[in-house]
């Protein structure tokens, strides 16, 4: 039977309040065991290697999964990270390529060095839809897929949400565009944007058309995805609300809203839509 696990990201766990306060990262992980998620995903981009390794046992302690978001600046940055994953039995590693040619022709060599290298190393990678990385630009990473069968994304629809300014309700020429990245996506990403900013926060009523979309687009995401994947496969979904400056502050610098409350809210959601999916 297909699977979904929803998982929620360490980085996510930050607070950034203006007093310094941080819960202690054992804390983090007792929280996220206690909210039902299946795992936690570290991000390389906020900690490196020999941090990420200190969370070891708190994933074993507590019987969670991993993922690594990994953010490579050279094509061999990535091995050591692919290397170090093997100690998790990471999910996958998802990558957010810092090496980042202007022309399509020219990433495409990038691309399938690094697919190369993961074959090499045993290891799954997914390349993420992500701003200020080698997947910037929507078009572009049309592109790619189109050249490359091989390459497999995770969908962080946020930031090609921003990306390309769509006006709502979305078009159905902008529609067409997301469908064609949901298609090959083996993992997907909770964030909600509005055409102008990459988190919005949920519990907004302004925002709800916003959360609604994404829904929308999670839901045909799930559903392509089932229709591909074998009757055994399972699916990972993120929770990953950023901490300020993702997350918007008020005068005093203090967030918003609660983002914790908020990731809760996605991933009721999510189990919502795959349930009906199921039973569909």
């Amino acid at each position: 039977m297909q699977q979904l696990e929803v998982f929620q990201s360490l980085w996510a766990m930050e607070l950034r309040r203006p007093d310094g306060f941080e819960r202690p990262v054992a804390e983090n992980f007792q929280m996220v065991a206690d909210a039902g998620y299946a795992g936690m995903a570290i991000d390389l981009g906020v900690m490196n290697n020999d941090e990420a390794l200190a969370t070891r046992p708190y994933f074993e302690r507590h019987g969670l999964g991993c993922l690594i978001n990994a953010f490579p600046k050279t094509i061999e940055d990535l091995r050591p990270v692919l290397q170090m994953s093997k100690q998790f039995d990471t999910r996958y590693v998802n990558i957010i390529g810092q090496v980042m040619p202007i022309k399509v022709e020219d990433m495409m060599p990038v691309i399938r060095a690094w697919i190369d290298m993961a074959g090499e190393e045993g290891v799954p990678i997914l390349f993420e839809t992500h701003r200020n990385c080698v997947t910037n630009d929507l078009f572009a990473t049309l592109q790619l897929i189109d050249a490359i069968p091989e390459m497999e994304l995770c969908a962080d629809l946020s930031h090609y949400l921003v990306d390309r300014e769509f006006w709502y309700p979305i078009s159905d020429e902008d529609d067409a565009l997301i469908q064609r990245i949901l298609q090959r996506s083996e993992a997907f990403q909770g964030r909600v944007a509005n055409r102008e900013q990459v988190q919005v926060q949920i519990s907004f009523p302004q925002h709800q058309k916003w959360f609604d979309q994404f829904a929308s687009w999670w839901t045909d995401g799930l559903r392509s995805w089932r229709d591909r994947a074998a009757e055994d496969a399972v699916v990972n979904f993120l929770c990953e609300l950023g901490p300020p400056e993702y997350a918007i502050t008020g005068p005093d610098g203090y967030e918003l809203s609660d983002r914790w409350e908020e990731a809760l809210t996605i991933k009721e959601r999510v189990e919502g839509i795959w349930d009906t999916l199921g039973k569909a």
